[in-house]
């Protein structure tokens, strides 16, 4: 193996199945005298930033109420943001510590420590804040390669296909997963989210609806966009209330009083997952499509599996937003998963993606993937972190990989992984079967990674789709 193989790389890609028992905290004797850490490689979600709310903005015309008075700049990290982020840092600082990996006052050698983030400010803040409580006298500089407010490519999950027959089955694939065949059952999975975000926003009050615009977001009126050189997008009310209920949700992470938070209304936890889900379903359709996934995933995907095999790396920090978290696990073929104590079921605002790389005392590498993220209390509540009182740390398990008695994959096997992704960009023969929502008559689908519909139905290997689920077949 090469040198870097006695190293071990947590990947952590903010956006999580917790035994809330932290995989990282509570790792007994018994493990830390077969496993040593050895590296440790973060994707992070930028933490709680700012939406567009102003009076006369889309989110201010759809509610007669004045939202939260934000602390910072529309689409930028937000005070509270910041004080969560540096508290992630510190908790890291204590783990790692606590594993040998580095000391309490670190200065790390030049290039043993990397802190790379999308070019706009909500996500160069974030790594900045985290490098704080992480490596306080270090005075670390955060890598980003654009002026501040530009997107960086590696971070941008954009359609990169000109490919009009893989656009058409991509978006069939969509609509196969996420709507019973149609793009407008794809709104109607939401139908009852919908109705409550309406009634949350008394939206039958708004100047949208009192000057005749909406009253209410329809569900038959969506429509997938997919072209060359831009993200995946998406026309229609389920944008919209997308748009409302991130909004919403920050303001519930911000807001103290909770009844406030609601615009007076009184919501259960329950209520506010399902006021999130509908924004978690918007990026679920838009990025976690298979063939959408391995096609916008494709920079990262390799940016990551550079950073496993970087040598004299100790710690990687790279962030990035939640599509880029959804997109990335989809690519991987990460089983379905939902967190607990948290109102965002998937990537949490601040959540970060782990890879831990450790060196077993075998000889062999092994990686074991978590999601870790402030839980609801925390993040509204903010109590200080500490090895103690960590953050919520959720094991990910991947398709067709089987993990060993302590939950730890072969690296090898996860690097080979990565390289049959990134590979099924350009050329991997993969096939994808798509299947309509259970019960339905309709026969499954087969494509090739290139969009084109083969005629053999009873394929063995590949990437299919069955009851919603994907399934990686060898």
């Amino acid at each position: 193996m090469n040198s870097y193989c006695h190293r071990l790389i947590t990947v952590v890609i903010a956006a999580c199945s917790l035994t809330i028992a932290s995989a990282q905290i509570e790792r007994n004797a018994a493990f830390r005298s077969q496993y040593q850490l050895e590296e440790v490689v973060v994707l992070s979600r930028h933490n709680i930033r700012s939406p567009m709310s102003g009076p006369e903005s889309a989110l201010g015309r759809i509610t007669p109420h004045q939202w939260f008075a934000w602390t910072s700049a529309p689409s930028e990290l937000s005070l509270r943001g910041g004080v969560l982020e540096t508290e992630m840092g510190q908790f890291f600082r204590k783990w790692l510590v606590s594993e040998g990996l580095m000391q309490e006052n670190e200065l790390p050698a030049e290039g043993a420590f990397r802190f790379y983030a999308n070019s706009m400010q909500r996500t160069i803040a974030t790594a900045q804040y985290f490098s704080s409580g992480m490596l306080p006298v270090a005075n670390v500089s955060i890598e980003h390669h654009y002026d501040v407010g530009t997107m960086d490519p590696t971070f941008t999950p954009k359609w990169t296909s000109d490919n009009d027959e893989l656009q058409s089955e991509a978006i069939q694939q969509i609509t196969d997963i996420f709507g019973d065949t149609t793009l407008e059952g794809i709104g109607e999975r939401m139908r009852e989210n919908y109705d409550l975000l309406q009634e949350v926003l008394d939206m039958d009050r708004s100047a949208a609806c009192t000057q005749g615009d909406t009253c209410s977001f329809r569900t038959d009126n969506t429509e997938i966009v997919l072209q060359m050189d831009k993200e995946p997008g998406m026309k229609g009310d389920m944008k919209l209330a997308c748009q409302a209920a991130d909004a919403l949700v920050l303001q519930y992470y911000e807001e103290p009083d909770e009844q406030k938070a609601a615009f007076g209304h009184q919501l259960s936890r329950s209520d506010w997952k399902k006021i999130s889900a509908a924004k978690d379903y918007y990026g679920d359709v838009l990025f976690t499509a298979p063939l959408v996934a391995i096609n916008v995933a494709h920079p990262l995907l390799q940016e990551l599996l550079t950073e496993l095999k970087t040598d004299g790396r100790t710690f990687a920090f790279l962030c990035g937003h939640d599509s880029n978290i959804g997109s990335v696990l989809a690519a991987l073929g990460v089983n379905d998963y939902d967190l607990p104590d948290a109102i965002e079921a998937k990537t949490p605002i601040g959540c970060k993606f782990v890879i831990e790389k450790w060196l077993g005392s075998d000889g062999k590498e092994y990686a074991a993937l978590n999601m870790v993220y402030q839980t609801v209390d925390q993040l509204r509540q903010m109590p200080l972190l500490s090895l103690d009182n960590p953050p919520a740390v959720y094991p990910l398990a991947l398709e067709e990989l089987t993990a060993n008695a302590d939950g730890l994959y072969l690296l090898s096997d996860l690097e080979q992984r990565f390289t049959e992704r990134i590979e099924a960009y350009d050329q991997a023969p993969t096939v994808i079967r798509t299947a309509a929502t259970e019960g339905s008559s309709r026969q499954a689908a087969i494509y090739d990674l290139q969009g084109r519909r083969l005629d053999n139905a009873s394929q063995k290997s590949g990437i299919y789709i069955k009851d919603r689920q994907k399934v990686i077949m060898k």
